[in-house]
């Protein structure tokens, strides 16, 4: 196996767990919030895709099974040998793709606020948000209407929507160009059959940019995978963290 050049945070001690993060994420922003929950209970790597986080930004398109291979290659440097994956958004084809070419390490999938392969109204969403990279106040914008649950958005005063979007603005990785190029080309529904360890499916059912129809359509594809509801948007981690560590949590201590 290819030495990994992710850079990635490492924390906790006990069973392993590695992170998947989103397109346009890293595993602070998609994480960061659940980290030291997780942390208490298991040795936690969460590297950062190319072009996220201090990771340099891709020479070449990205590849799934490059990716994946890369994430599984990192934690292993890290000393697990066998591991639970979390993905999301993104990080959940990702997974599903790691515990497919190495099934002798990943042990356990929690796939949040994901997706199989893209139909064409995500597609469509996706497209926008790339031509929107050059005008990140539009894009903020654009991004609050689509990631952030309508619960959420509706309940946020003028001045609290305001910094949220200045955030998203000035928070966009160099590599989201890449990783949304990588998202449209994904397909892994012929994978889904080959999962053969325990999976909770958690669907975020305000989602608009990743539906539930992905959601089911990855908990149907997969034997035995429980699917779970969380009342978010696109965003578990800044929408309801404490609920979605919870959903994580519970599910690998029961394994």
């Amino acid at each position: 196996m290819s030495a990994s050049t992710l850079t990635r945070i490492v924390r906790g001690e006990g069973p392993g767990l590695l992170l998947a993060h989103g397109a346009g994420g890293g595993a602070l922003p998609n994480y960061g919030t659940v980290l030291d929950g997780l942390a208490r209970h298991h040795r936690v790597v969460a590297p950062d895709y190319p072009g996220s986080g201090s990771t340099p930004r891709a020479t070449a398109p990205l590849s799934l099974d490059a990716l994946a291979d890369e994430l599984v290659a990192t934690a292993v440097e890290e000393g697990l040998e066998r591991f639970a994956m979390a993905g999301y958004s993104l990080g959940v084809p990702t997974a599903i793709r790691a515990a497919v070419r190495h099934p002798d390490r990943v042990t356990a999938l929690v796939l949040t606020a994901g997706f199989a392969r893209l139909n064409p109204r995500m597609l469509l969403a996706l497209r926008v948000w790339r031509d929107l990279l050059g005008d990140p106040d539009r894009l903020a914008a654009f991004m609050a209407l689509i990631a952030v649950g309508a619960p959420t958005l509706d309940a946020m005063g003028q001045d609290e929507l305001d910094r949220a979007l200045a955030e998203s603005a000035a928070g966009v990785p160099p590599g989201t160009a890449d990783h949304i190029d990588l998202a449209e080309g994904i397909d892994v529904r012929a994978d889904l059959t080959r999962i053969e360890v325990p999976t909770l499916v958690v669907s975020t059912v305000y989602d608009v940019l990743a539906t539930p129809a992905h959601h089911r359509e990855v908990a149907a594809g997969i034997p035995g995978a429980r699917l779970a509801e969380l009342p978010t948007g696109h965003l578990p981690f800044a929408e309801a963290p404490a609920e979605w560590l919870a959903l994580m949590r519970d599910f690998l201590a029961a394994l």
